[in-house]
C-alpha cells in the first residue's frame, strides 16, 4: 500500500537536502510532497531530478501548520506520513503503521519513537491538568499503546480524518501546540492515536526553530499557544473556574522565577482571543485528561 509523505521546509536548505537524500532510499516510489515555506528561495533546481517529488512553494511564509495542511490536501493517498525536514529514517519500519489503520477504522494517527541528539528516546506523551493549567510531558514509559498526541514531525495520519477535523489550526503559527490541539480534537471525536516504539527515527528537535528564534521568543510563543489551546478546547466549568482562579498565582510564581515569557505569552494570547474557534466533541475534557494522567 502506497503512502504520501509531506515534508514542510523553512530555510535550512542544506539540512533538508541532506536528510532527503538519506531518506529517499527508504521512501521508494511513495509520493513525496515538499512544501517550501520560504518564499525568498526556490527549491525547484534541487528537486527536479527526483521523479516522485511534488513541490509546493508558498508565496508567503505560512508557518508549520498551514504548510502541512497544504501538503496533506494535495496528497493522493489516504495515509500520509508527516516528516519534518530535520528527521532521518532508520529503515522502512514506518510501513508497519498501516496495519493499525487497517485493523481499527477509528485510528487517526500512529506516532514514532524519536531518537534525540543526546541519545534519549521521545515520542510517547501524556497530558495533565494542574494549578489551573493544561500541561504535556513525556510519558513514563515507551511501551506500545495510546498516545496523547501524534507529533507533527514524525507520524502517519489518516488524510480523511485530518481534513474532517480541519487540519492544523493556523492560530498556533508559527509553531508549537498545533499537533497537540489537532490530536486533542481527534480524541474528542472518538478517534485513536497509537505509539509504536518499533518505528524509530532520528529527530533533533528545534534544530530549525532554534536557528531563527531566540529561546525567549520560543518560550513566549509556547506559553501563548498553551493559553490559546485551553481557551479553544477546555469547556468543563470546574476546569475553566480553576484556570482563572489560579491565574494570579501562576503569574506571580513565574515572575518570581524570572520566567517573564509566561506573562508575555498570556498577553500575546489575549490579543488573539477573537480568532479562537472553540471546539467541542463527544468525549469530555475530564475523560481525556484523566485517561493520560499518571
Amino acid at each position: 500500500m502506497s503512502i504520501s509523505v509531506v515534508i514542510p521546509v523553512y530555510k535550512q536548505k542544506k539540512l533538508f537536502l541532506e536528510n532527503l537524500s538519506h531518506n529517499v532510499s527508504y521512501l521508494g516510489q511513495n509520493e513525496i510532497i515538499v512544501v517550501n515555506d520560504n518564499p525568498e528561495e526556490s527549491l525547484k533546481d534541487e528537486l527536479f531530478h527526483i521523479k516522485n517529488v511534488v513541490l509546493i512553494e508558498n508565496a508567503k511564509n505560512m508557518g508549520f501548520g498551514e504548510s502541512v495542511n497544504k501538503g496533506v490536501i494535495k496528497a493522493k493517498n489516504q495515509y500520509v506520513m508527516l516528516l519534518n525536514s530535520d528527521v532521518r529514517l532508520h529503515d522502512v519500519s514506518f510501513k508497519k503503521a498501516l496495519d493499525y489503520f487497517e485493523s481499527d477504522p477509528r485510528m487517526f494517527a500512529v506516532s514514532f519513537a524519536q531518537k534525540e541528539k543526546n541519545g534519549s528516546i521521545v515520542g510517547k506523551n501524556e497530558i495533565y491538568w494542574s494549578g489551573g493549567m493544561f500541561y504535556h510531558r513525556k510519558a513514563s514509559d515507551l511501551l506500545p499503546g495510546k498516545n496523547a498526541w501524534a507529533e507533527g514531525g514524525a507520524c502517519i495520519i489518516d488524510k480523511n480524518k485530518f481534513i474532517k477535523l480541519g487540519g492544523f489550526d493556523s492560530i498556533f503559527a508559527p509553531f508549537y501546540w498545533e499537533d497537540i490541539d489537532l490530536s486533542y480534537r481527534a480524541w474528542k471525536s472518538k478517534y485513536l492515536i497509537f505509539f509504536d516504539p518499533g518505528i524509530q527515527v532520528e529527530h533533533y528537535h528545534e534544530s530549525t526553530i532554534g536557528a531563527y528564534f531566540s529561546k525567549k521568543q520560543i518560550a513566549a510563543i509556547a506559553h501563548r499557544n498553551q493559553f490559546l489551546f485551553m481557551w479553544k478546547n477546555i469547556h468543563e466549568a470546574p476546569l475553566i473556574v480553576s484556570q482563572w482562579f489560579f491565574l494570579p498565582y501562576q503569574m506571580v510564581f513565574h515572575l518570581l522565577k524570572g520566567n517573564t515569557a509566561f506573562v508575555k505569552g498570556f498577553f500575546l494570547a489575549f490579543r488573539l482571543r477573537s480568532r479562537i474557534k472553540k471546539e467541542h466533541g463527544v468525549i469530555t475534557d475530564s475523560q481525556i485528561i484523566n485517561s493520560f494522567s499518571s
